[in-house]
């Protein structure tokens, strides 16, 4: 039987939020049999553990924050994801701000440290669900779709359509944990050019960059646009390329690196059930807001069959 985990030592990283452009640092600690994963600020005068489920998410506007008001952590999904991808049980977050850093928009730097720091089995075993018949959930306003069929392990395949030729339509899968970390851990965070000012308008993405997310394109620059593009990112005109739809001083990691991206910020809003699950997991046009939904859904279920 699988023994629940944690990590070994500490670890902190420092970065800025995606969204606030402010420097955080997060401390990773190790925690006891049961205790799940939960984040805490520590800049707060009176600190509140807030246990990471699905049912306590506040806003997933471009991401997916646990709490409300004072206390909230946004961008929590690139974190949890690669604790998920390293199946560890057992963790207390503390960052010393709102929002988790963005890094280089994967999850890659966080799993670097869960492997540097190690893990270690627990005297308990773990809290599997074992699924016995199909799911099938549905979120109309995304048009997304979840299935789920019985199986003795845990496996997803993940679709995404987009419109828009740049990227279209777009399949990733993960087998097993064992692909995680060269498969879809360095997937990165993306958005189209197109989204950025309104974004910008709505006092989000402060932190993005050319370094921690892909910026795709879909029509050619004028001068216009580039001078706003100068301001925007803080870099000279002359170093925007734009090869393959895709605005960046970097190539793609994967032919398919948006629909792994997607797949991995499942895996982190997935793992706010609270629960592992040995089930086939099939997700048609995954995001955050439909993700949460189908968590919420899920843990519901669970509950009903325990």
């Amino acid at each position: 039987m699988d023994q629940q985990t944690t990590i070994r030592i500490p670890f902190r990283l420092t970065g800025p939020g995606l969204h606030t452009g402010r420097t955080v640092t997060v401390l990773v600690r190790p925690a006891a049999v049961n205790f799940g994963i939960a984040f805490r600020r520590t800049d707060r005068v009176n600190i509140i553990t807030q246990h990471a489920t699905a049912d306590k998410v506040g806003s997933t506007a471009r991401g997916t924050t646990l709490g409300f008001g004072r206390h909230s952590i946004a961008t929590i999904e690139h974190l949890m994801s690669a604790l998920h991808g390293m199946r560890i049980d057992n963790a207390l977050i503390e960052p010393d701000g709102g929002e988790i850093p963005i890094l280089d928009g994967s999850a890659r730097p966080w799993l670097q440290q869960l492997q540097r720091v190690g893990t270690v089995q627990l005297d308990a075993p773990r809290k599997f669900f074992e699924l016995k018949e199909p799911i099938h959930f549905e979120y109309g306003p995304t048009g997304s779709v979840y299935d789920i069929e019985p199986d003795d392990h845990f496996s997803v395949e993940c679709t995404i359509e987009f419109a828009d030729s740049v990227i279209g339509r777009q399949q990733a899968v993960l087998n097993s944990f064992d692909e995680y970390a060269d498969q879809i851990a360095p997937s990165r965070t993306f958005v189209f050019l197109h989204e950025v000012e309104p974004l910008l308008h709505l006092n989000l993405i402060k932190g993005g960059s050319l370094d921690n997310a892909l910026v795709f394109v879909n029509k050619e620059l004028g001068t216009r646009q580039l001078k706003r593009l100068e301001k925007t990112f803080h870099k000279d005109a002359s170093q925007f390329k734009v090869h393959d739809g895709l605005l960046n001083t970097t190539d793609l990691y994967f032919p398919n690196e948006p629909a792994r991206h997607k797949l991995l910020d499942f895996l982190g809003d997935i793992r706010l059930v609270g629960y592992m699950i040995k089930g086939h997991f099939k997700v048609y046009k995954p995001g955050h807001k439909a993700n949460n939904s189908f968590a919420k859904y899920l843990m519901n279920y669970i509950q009903t069959k325990l």
